[in-house]
Formats: structure tokens, sequence, C-alpha cells
């Protein structure tokens, strides 16, 4: 199919809450730029999205039962497929409990044209209690404590993995010609697939901090991990030990001015106590002095030692890694 310029495609991943869904639809509708399509997929084998998508009865809007269930974090990662069928020329991945203000469809393609990147990072709103009758929006952004506004090269992008996530799903908004591969393609949970998509990007990135979309903090509720025959336990060991590898896989790879750099950098909103925690929890060979105490600096290698000891690295982990080498 010929690509159609300016048209988005919006990916949406669904399970079972067919009101939070019809919020993110109508986020859509309610856009000022009207070019896109979405793509619902529904992993509810009663295909109750189907019947929001009936309702709301908008030829943009496409539903696709699946058969058979690929379960949250599979039915997540299918959305950043680099697969085109409609010809969009941007792509963002919009969850069934988030939504996007009415602008971020129109105020993202006029910040890609004008800084000529192929991959915006978007501030999010957080939702507290969402799908609660004490949900409530509040002021606070996800990036907040991590970046600051503006242009980030990839090397200094994957430096976010040490202050902290970096990559959040829903503020990814991204053009055909990206070159970084978003799609994670290996069994994990969608927290490590946030990780493991921030290694991904081998481009410049413009984290834009003005918020344009709702993250929702539903903790309690969320079934994104409810298809892994695993104790919380050893689901938490095992994703700390794969964001430990991948850390010091960053740090390796990250130029020598960028690492003497890092911990006072700027451009990071993360404090300096933070950064220094997460470079110690990865067993990282940084100086600490006047970043935490030798106390501090040993408990937090012990407890990274500890992580390394009980926790594992599958063989698709180290198969994911060796595919994001160039």
């Amino acid at each position: 199919m010929s690509q159609q310029t300016g048209l988005v495609h919006f990916r949406t991943p669904t399970y079972k809450r067919p009101e939070q869904l019809r919020r993110a639809l109508d986020s859509m509708i309610a856009q000022t730029s009207p070019a896109w399509v979405c793509d619902v997929y529904d992993d509810d084998p009663s295909e109750a999205g189907g019947f929001v998508v009936a309702e709301l009865n908008d030829p943009r809007i496409r539903y696709t039962p699946n058969k058979p269930q690929l379960f949250a974090s599979r039915n997540i990662d299918h959305c950043f497929s680099a697969d085109n069928p409609h010809g969009a020329e941007y792509f963002c991945v919009v969850e069934d409990d988030n939504f996007i203000l009415p602008t971020f469809v129109a105020d993202n393609i006029a910040l890609m044209r004008r800084e000529g990147v192929e991959i915006v990072l978007r501030n999010q709103l957080v939702e507290y209690a969402s799908g609660t009758a004490a949900a409530s929006v509040g002021t606070v952004g996800v990036l907040d404590d991590l970046f600051t506004d503006g242009l980030y090269q990839a090397e200094e992008f994957r430096l976010a993995l040490l202050a902290g996530i970096g990559v959040s799903n829903g503020g990814l908004f991204w053009s055909v010609r990206a070159r970084s591969p978003l799609e994670i393609q290996y069994g994990c949970t969608a927290t490590l697939q946030e990780y493991l998509r921030t290694y991904s990007i081998a481009e410049p990135v413009y984290v834009a901090m003005e918020p344009l979309a709702v993250w929702a903090e539903n903790a309690e509720q969320t079934t994104r991990n409810a298809e892994l025959d695993a104790s919380y336990l050893r689901r938490e060991l095992d994703l700390k030990r794969a964001v430990q590898a991948l850390r010091q896989k960053v740090w390796s790879e990250t130029s020598i001015g960028q690492r003497a750099a890092f911990m006072t950098n700027p451009r990071f909103a993360a404090p300096v106590s933070v950064r220094a925690t997460n470079v110690a929890k990865a067993l990282i060979g940084e100086k600490l002095a006047g970043h935490v105490s030798p106390l501090e600096a040993l408990r937090l290698r012990s407890r990274g030692m500890l992580i390394r000891a009980l926790g594992r690295l599958t063989p698709e982990f180290d198969l994911f890694v060796a595919s994001r080498d160039v």
C-alpha cells in the first residue's frame, strides 16, 4: 500500500476494560488532526472491545479479536511492529486504559518536522487510582524526574537506563522512517519491554516535556503479568537481573566523555543520588565518592551482587542484546 502523508496509525491493545477503551478511542476521535486510523487488538475471549468499537461506529477504527490470546505483554509488543498495513506515516500505541489530549497528533507531527527527528518521546500526566471512583489526573508527568526537554543522541538517550527507565510505551510517537527496532519479540514482562525498548533506540530522539497524554496508574488492577508462570519474587529477581545486565551493557558502550559527565549531566532530571544508586546496583566500576557515603555504596553493591547471584538471564535475553548490536 502506498504511504499516505500525515496519516497516523494508532495501535490499541485491550483486555476486559470496555469503559477505559471507550475513553481511549474517544480521545482519538477528539484529535484536532483527523487523519488517523486505529487498530484495536482485543485479548478478551468474550470480545467486549468489539461492542465498544461497534457503538462508536467510526470507520477509522478497526477491531481484531486475538485468536488465540496473546496475553498482555505480547499484545502490547506486537503493537510496535514495523508492519504498515494502512500506509501510515506515523505511529503510536495507546493502551486501553490510557488516553491522549486533543493536540497530541498535531503537536507531535509539527515537532518532528521542525526538529528533523523520526521519534518523539512525549511526556504523560499520571492518572492516579485509574479505573476507580477516586481516579484523578494529577500535574506530575512520568518523565519529570528523568529528562529535560530537548534532542538526545542515541548514546545519551540510552544512558537514561541508569537514571531511571527511559521509554514509556504510551509516550512514543514515531514515523515510518525511524530506524530503531521497537518491537522486542521475545517473551518477557511489559515492564522489561520498556527497558529493552530504551536500549533499542538507534537514532536521535526528541524528548518533549509538555504532557499531551495520560498514563494510568493501576498496578492493583493490571493483568500485564498474568500469563507468566512464575512467583512474584522470581519475576522481580529476574527483572532486576535483566535490568542490571542491560545497564552494564549500556555503560560499556558509552563513550568515556559521556561516562565522566553522567553523574552531573543536567540533561537528566534524575537526582544524583538516584543515578549513583543505579550505577552501584549495576556493579559498574564508577567512583561514587561525593555521591553516596562509603557505607551506602557498600550496601548498594552488596544488593547488586545478590541480584546477580539470584536473578536469571534467559537465552532469549542474550539473543535480544545480540540482535541490537551494530
